[in-house]
């Protein structure tokens, strides 16, 4: 399939192979590695949840310039953001539930597992205020982003509606400080409410729940907007920020693991703190990152790659991992055995999403400009 180069940002392309490279890697630790405990396999398992991190605010990024470009072009009725939401969903909802269908299949054939609180996955209310159950799990971030999509444009439209002669895209920028103090204010809620036993604890009923998680993306809100306000600095300085971004982050896990804090013993640091910091040092590079348009020899690839990150994000663990699991005792083998597993693992997993991204994804992407759909918008 012949991919058109101009209308992609290269910077961008290596941000979502990087994201999507990092949770295939920590994932792919799991497989080799399960129930194992080290330093090295801590750090690659934290790294995936880094690359969970980046799709949000990368995706926020993208999804706010979208918003800011339709305000931009007048285009802030009812039909135009319920457009918005149906091109969003057209991209994101025929993955999901066709995986989440083949997910249910393999529960009740492979897992022999009962089908209680499955009927909240259909609704993205798995981890809407509490952690999910053990099922699809890598769908949490799917219901933060579903939720992250619709709140937004339903919030402007009302803010729209009572504030008809304010610049639009500063009530954009109003919006999203608002859903990220609202989201602080509920994180705080559960700092003084609940005890955090352990990282485990944290990690489930925190940091992959909706009410807590939605600020990652509307940070993601904050650098379209900057980027489109501020476009001499965001350019020209775009170095400078990428620096900052990358200090912050270091910074924050050196002093982390110099005094071994954890969440049960800096629960108020990782409660109300530490999320905001990582997706605040990830917006920080997208100034560079949204600059770099020089192609390079690997872009090809980097480019498939960021192309079949949905579909790699979906198939690879619940459907191919688990089942891997399933019928071969991986802990059991030679390392030399691990590591031919863990190729296996790979190759099947780009294998599946091509297939999916090929025949599956692409088609629904492409009912985004058919006629129908774009006719139907037009229409008064």
């Amino acid at each position: 399939m012949k991919i058109d180069y101009s209308k992609r940002i290269f910077g961008l392309d290596v941000m979502r192979a990087v994201a999507i490279s990092l949770v295939l890697i920590s994932h792919t630790s799991l497989l080799m590695f399960r129930g194992e405990e080290s330093l090295i396999l801590t750090i690659i398992k934290f790294f995936g949840a880094i690359g969970v991190d980046i799709f949000f605010v990368l995706s926020g990024f993208l999804i706010g310039g979208i918003l800011l470009r339709q305000i931009q072009k007048g285009k802030t009725k009812g039909k135009d953001m319920l457009y918005f939401l149906v091109r969003r969903w057209l991209r994101t909802l025929p993955n999901y539930y066709l995986i989440l269908i083949i997910n249910i299949i393999l529960l009740y054939y492979l897992h022999d597992m009962p089908l209680k609180g499955v009927p909240a996955f259909f609704l993205f209310l798995q981890n809407f205020s509490s952690g999910q159950m053990d099922f699809f799990t890598e769908s949490w971030s799917l219901s933060i982003e579903e939720f992250a999509y619709i709140i937004g444009p339903m919030l402007l439209l009302i803010f729209f509606f009572f504030f008809k002669k304010t610049d639009k895209t500063r009530i954009l920028l109003l919006v999203t400080i608002i859903i990220i103090v609202l989201i602080t204010i509920f994180r705080l809620i559960f700092h003084l409410n609940e005890e955090v036993e352990n990282q485990a604890f944290w990690s489930q009923d925190l940091r992959k729940v909706v009410i807590y998680r939605i600020d990652s993306i509307y940070y993601g809100f904050v650098a379209a907007y900057i980027s489109t306000r501020f476009k001499h600095s965001w350019k020209n300085y775009r170095f400078g920020w990428m620096i900052a971004g990358a200090g912050l982050f270091i910074a924050m896990h050196l002093v982390i693991f110099k005094f071994s804090w954890l969440p049960e013993n800096s629960s108020f640091f990782y409660n109300l703190l530490y999320l905001p910091l990582v997706s605040i040092s990830i917006a920080l590079f997208l100034p560079f990152l949204d600059s770099w348009r020089k192609s390079t020899i690997l872009r090809p690839t980097i480019t498939w790659i960021s192309l079949l990150s949905y579909s790699l994000y979906l198939v690879n663990y619940s459907i191919l991992l688990l089942t891997i699991e399933k019928y071969v005792d991986v802990s059991s083998m030679s390392l030399l055995g691990k590591c031919i597993m863990a190729l296996l693992f790979w190759v099947v997993s780009f294998m599946l999403s091509y297939a999916l991204f090929r025949w599956y994804e692409k088609p629904f992407m492409n009912l985004r400009d058919k006629p129908l759909i774009l006719n139907k918008f037009k229409q008064e």
